[in-house]
């Protein structure tokens, strides 16, 4: 019995997640939500169903509601079912560190998104939101500079590419004289 238990609960919780998931993509966002919010209740170990109510939230303008999804979306493990896959882990890892700096955590949203970049260093919308919440920190600098290497190093504009080895080293000292 215990088998078929635990196969009928893993088809129940696959169902009401891609229910949930299809309502938002219908445009049904609010009931998407409330139907997350149950799952995640009814799981609350599971990352994948943390993960998909934090966004629920999120598109919503609910950020402060969003954040301990996020959280526990990302405390989980990296294997198993339930777990994030790694796009969904970069997603995570993106929409928690936006949230907290939509929310004025902006020394929270640095150290994560840090993080996130060393996770995932070819990754350019977490260097992006790195580079806006160390603008948030009055880091200046650093973020300027991250945001130039990012555009030397992946834009498409001729103008640009044509001066990419300038611009990478200026990012590397925008106080250099010469």
């Amino acid at each position: 019995m215990g088998h078929d238990h635990d196969e009928h609960e893993k088809q129940d919780r696959d169902a009401g997640l891609a229910e949930a998931v299809a309502m938002r993509g219908r445009g049904d966002r609010e009931e998407a939500r409330e139907r997350l919010v149950a799952l995640a209740a009814r799981y609350p170990e599971d990352a994948e169903i943390a993960y998909q109510t934090a966004w629920a939230h999120d598109v919503l303008g609910l950020e402060t509601e969003a954040v301990p999804h996020y959280e526990r979306a990302l405390a989980g493990g990296g294997t198993g079912d339930g777990a994030l896959d790694e796009d969904d882990r970069r997603g995570a890892l993106l929409g928690l560190g936006s949230t907290y700096r939509c929310l004025g955590r902006y020394e929270d949203a640095v150290a994560l998104l840090t993080g996130a970049v060393e996770e995932f260093p070819d990754d350019g919308s977490l260097r992006t939101f790195l580079a806006m919440a160390l603008y948030n920190t009055g880091r200046h600098h650093e973020s300027t500079s991250l945001l130039l290497r990012l555009v030397a190093a992946t834009s498409e504009d001729p103008s640009v590419r044509q001066y990419r080895r300038a611009i990478d080293h200026y990012a590397g000292d925008l106080d250099a004289i010469g």
